[in-house]
């Protein structure tokens, strides 16, 4: 993508800075800021409410204001991780003033980003938790997700795979749906990023330069996510980027260089073990009794997921410049990042920039944030086929050997590789070029101006865009045993994503000194436009001979969106705070009847910190409870024209022969005219607290979502629309929990410092009613498995935890061991039918568990951080498909390998449907183990630091589960990329 393709939407905005004017200056205010210990502060923030001026400091902890009056004003001091101070100043000429800040681990005066505006952390009434750069994890880390893994309650990140740019499945309180979309809202600085997959990127959100992130802030409860309405129901991350700062330039660089390893591999039968099991139960293949499966076995030991796998080398490197150019706050970034993956020609290269500048117009009454960001990005992504080809490969066969497959072993019938055998894994990966390209910008203008007259009414216009594109082509050679019944192939693809909003709301807050009060209104409209355009083209064998060409060259698919919201918050005496959202969708999704929806919230605080029988308490240092209710929608997940009448275009091999002549024909597909919103009702109670001066804080919340109308498609009836599946509402379903946090500053001393946080969650989804069918035993599949044609292993059904496993009972001899094809008769009928089959565990944990630690000595930190799951299940696909003796012995005439479950269960035929494979997957996982050493400032005349880390990520595992990792967010364990263990040295240089 061209830099004029990235920039292009946001040329015109350019033109606001046109605007800047010089301003006269008659007094300036400067200074220093300090911490407790007389160290500068690099920036922290100073205000002048009365004249809506601010700035931050430098480097060196230095700040200047200009452009003042002469007079008394009050000047207030906020950092992060420290009590806000005022202090008034008397301005004569060129005056300084220096400020002493001192710790506060709550942070209760820290100003937290909210939807559409911020407020400060004490003033909160809805759910919200706040990680800032301090606390990120640390590493090789390539998608933000990754920066706050553990670090919040009821906050799961499972990471989809090890592979380069792969994503992560994000649940906030375990999500509130289930055919429609379980991901929460991101949005970047102001700008609702779009969720829908990126051609040619593993995963969207790796297109986003972490080191671009200063703090993520979640919203949890409706309270909090109302006013995003119809996108929130499974919570928001609001993501603030770095921005420039008042003051001299400052530049900063940093480079981490990775190694990593394969931390596990499946456990399959070595050679050894194969030729022992294929000796002990050895027979003739095919009647023929020279045709004996110890015949077919090789003579060489290997290990095809040695063969597959490699350790692999990263490069992550960024520089930025921030500062301020007469009075104007900017940033520049660029950064390069070279991964390389655990399967070998598995890489990603992606070179980022960002581009931030926020000047201040008309006596600081306009200010413009104009921020932009661009990725560039390059994948050869090995054939991941591989990974399940080399578990099942037969161990006694060599990588190589002569033949007219690329010279790879292969299981030949005749002169042709056979066709139920699997592919070897090395040729698999070898023989398959899959090259894309994925771009990325996005950016947003927003203005913000205080009207002269009424300086407490602010208008805010927000205009912005994500756009991406997506190309590649995948090459086989016609030589490749996985392509040779189609002598090759070439495939390419393109796809456009252009998605553009506009936002404008006024904002108007005023502290009504006469009756101890303030009152804050927020009062705006959303326009937002997805549009994806993905182009078809003819597909070709390796000679360049067309193999099929499609029925129309590209494809559109749009959607749009329009809202209303508004947000009106009150408070008395600083103690007890109001609030209320209302926001108002109208989505092209569904038809004109049920277009809009609406979400209200309402919330309550009760600092109790402030009346007077705590307010001078010596253990007390925080207490605020919290009440709230909401209501969210749902409608991602769903197609864009669902409720519409629509025809589909038959593939070539459906043509109607009249004569000599082929004719296409159209089909009208299933549609659903009255489909509605899916909405969920939160009900939300916490307690804000903190000890012994700040020393011991956290929160306590527990909640109830109700949602109705659940989206879902579905199997019906055949004859009752236009096919029998359909996308429609079908029932409602609860979900309850509990959330905690602790935070503890063990020790605080000048020399040494030592910090605990930890965190816990409890969660539990349950479908109440499916009301598409009054059958109580109606279910709705939920996900299937590889092997059997058509199995589904886990359903959606009433008064069960959403994607239940549903399975027989297995019966065990006296030893312990499973008994093949007997299972429990439940019904008492005397007869094994699927009326015996049952409901047990689910993939969901109930409990999640974070927990973080940094011991700090004078310079050097030792931080960790742990994660653990309770409650969750594991289908071991693995064993279930393969660890049985037909796997083995295959009738096909060859040799396969298996698991060594084979050897405990002695399984001839596959039980797919035993609870024997229902596996306990619960774990504690330390994610990061780290030391950092931080040199502080090289000399006493020199501004340049030095910061050196070391890290180990995927540090160890300790679980019962017996495969390649218990983390799966799907419960399904098969054909999963391995999570590597990364050993990580980084080095950050400013200056």
């Amino acid at each position: 993508m061209k830099v004029f393709y990235l920039l292009k939407p946001c040329l015109l905005l350019l033109i606001l800075l046109a605007t800047f004017v010089a301003k006269a200056q008659t007094s300036s205010l400067t200074g220093t800021i300090l911490d407790e210990t007389g160290q500068s502060l690099p920036g922290a923030s100073i205000q002048i409410k009365s004249l809506n001026r601010s700035t931050t400091t430098d480097v060196s902890g230095k700040y200047r204001l200009t452009g003042l009056t002469n007079g008394s004003i009050v000047v207030t001091v906020s950092y992060v991780g420290y009590s806000s101070t005022e202090q008034t100043v008397i301005i004569t000429g060129n005056t300084n003033a220096d400020f002493s800040v001192k710790p506060d681990a709550q942070n209760l005066n820290e100003v937290v980003v909210i939807g559409y505006g911020t407020v400060q952390k004490k003033d909160l009434t809805g759910s919200v938790a706040t990680v800032s750069s301090k606390d990120f994890q640390s590493g090789n880390i390539t998608s933000p997700e990754q920066l706050i893994s553990g670090k919040v309650a009821g906050v799961q990140i499972t990471s989809n795979s090890g592979q380069p740019g792969a994503g992560s499945v994000i649940r906030i309180r375990g999500g509130a749906s289930l055919n429609a979309s379980n991901d929460p809202l991101i949005v970047i600085d102001g700008i609702p990023l779009s969720g829908s997959a990126i051609g040619g990127a593993a995963n969207p959100l790796s297109l986003i330069n972490p080191n671009d992130i200063e703090t993520f802030t979640i919203l949890k409860d409706a309270n909090a996510t109302a006013i995003y309405g119809s996108r929130a129901s499974n919570g928001v991350v609001l993501i603030t980027t770095k921005k420039g700062k008042s003051g001299a330039a400052i530049i900063n660089f940093s480079t981490v260089n990775s190694y990593s390893t394969v931390a596990n591999k499946v456990a399959v039968l070595s050679a050894g073990q194969l030729r022992a099991y294929v000796a002990a139960n050895d027979k003739a293949y095919d009647d023929v009794p020279t045709h004996t499966y110890s015949s077919l076995l090789g003579k060489s030991n290997t290990d095809w997921q040695d063969e597959i796998y490699q350790n692999a080398f990263t490069t992550d490197n960024n520089i930025s410049i921030a500062g301020a150019f007469k009075d104007v706050p900017y940033r520049v970034s660029v950064g390069y990042l070279d991964q390389q993956g655990s399967l070998i020609t598995d890489r990603l290269k992606r070179a980022s920039g960002g581009f931030r500048i926020s000047p201040s117009l008309f006596d600081n009454h306009l200010k413009i944030d104009l921020n932009l960001k661009g990725t560039l990005s390059n994948s050869h992504f090995a054939n991941t086929g591989a990974v399940a080809s080399a578990i099942q490969f037969d161990a006694t066969q060599a990588v190589y050997a002569t033949n007219q497959f690329g010279n790879y072993f292969e299981w030949i019938t005749g002169t042709v590789p056979n066709p139920n055998a699997p592919r070897n894994p090395v040729g698999l990966v070898r023989l398959q070029n899959n090259d894309a390209k994925a771009d990325r910008s996005f950016g947003n203008a927003q203005v913000d101006y205080s009207f002269h007259f009424l300086p407490e009414l602010h208008a805010n216009v927000n205009l912005g865009y994500d756009i991406s594109k997506g190309q590649g082509w995948t090459r086989v050679p016609d030589f490749a045993a996985q392509s040779a019944s189609t002598k090759g192939s070439m495939t390419h693809f393109l796809s456009n994503q252009n998605n553009t909003f506009l936002e404008a709301y006024l904002s108007y807050a005023k502290e009504l000194t006469a009756i101890n009060s303030n009152i804050s209104a927020t009062a705006g409209y959303g326009y937002y436009d997805n549009y994806n355009k993905d182009y078809n083209f003819d597909a070709y064998d390796a000679a360049g001979n067309v193999r099929s060409t499609p029925k129309f060259p590209f494809g559109v698919q749009q959607n749009k969106l329009l809202s209303y919201y508004g947000r009106l918050n009150y408070t008395l005496a600083d103690k007890y705070i109001l609030s209320a959202t209302m926001r108002a969708d109208a989505s092209s999704k569904f038809s004109e009847q049920n277009r809009w929806g609406y979400f209200p919230s309402a919330g309550f605080t009760w600092r109790a910190i402030g009346e007077e029988f705590l307010k001078n308490s010596e253990v007390v240092s925080d207490l605020k409870l919290r009440l709230s209710y909401g209501e969210t929608g749902n409608k991602d997940g769903i197609g864009n024209y669902d409720y519409l009448s629509k025809y589909y275009l038959n593939t070539n091999t459906g043509q109607y022969q009249v004569g000599g002549t082929y004719y296409d024909y159209y089909s009208p597909s299933a549609y659903d005219p009255d489909l509605k919103w899916e909405t969920t009702k939160t009900y939300n109670a916490g307690i804000d607290y903190g000890f012994f001066k700040g020393r011991v804080y956290g929160s306590v919340d527990v909640y109830y979502k109700k949602t109705k109308d659940l989206l879902s498609t579905i199997d019906i009836p055949v004859g009752v629309n236009f096919s029998n599946r359909l996308t429609t509402n079908v029932g409602n379903m609860e979900n309850k929990g509990i959330e905690a946090s602790v935070n503890i500053g063990v020790i605080k001393s000048e020399d040494l410092n030592w910090d605990l946080g930890f965190n816990m969650a409890y969660n539990k989804r349950l479908v109440t009613n499916l009301t598409v069918n009054p059958d109580p035993n109606f279910k709705v599949d939920a996900g299937g498995i590889t092997g059997g044609t058509g199995i589904n292993i886990k359903y959606n059904t009433p008064n069960q935890i959403p994607g239940t496993f549903y399975v027989y009972q297995q019966v065990y001899n006296d030893n312990g061991v499973p008994l093949e094809g007997v299972y429990a008769d439940l019904n008492g009928d005397g007869v094994i039918n699927t009326s015996d089959q049952y409901y047990y565990k689910s993939p969901e944990p109930q409990f999640l568990f974070g927990f973080t630690t940094a011991v700090n000595y004078r310079k050097w930190t030792l931080s960790t951080v742990l994660r653990a799951s309770l409650g969750n299940y594991v289908y071991d696909n693995v064993s279930s498909n393969l660890g049985v003796k037909n796997n083995i012995l295959s009738p096909s005439g060859l040799v396969n390998n298996a698991n060594p479950d084979v050897l405990f269960t002695n399984f001839t035929g596959n039980q797919y449907l035993s609870d024997y494979y229902i596996k306990n997957a619960s774990f504690l996982k330390m994610d990061n183990l780290g030391l950092s050493f931080n040199a502080g400032n090289l000399s006493k005349n020199s501004n340049a630091n030095l910061r050196i880390s070391a890290n180990c990520q995927n540090v160890f595992v300790v679980t019962d589960y017996k495969g390649i990792d218990p983390e799966l967010s799907n419960g399904i364990d098969y054909n999963l990329y391995p999570r590597p263990r990364i050993f990580s040295l980084g080095v950050n240089v400013g200056f």
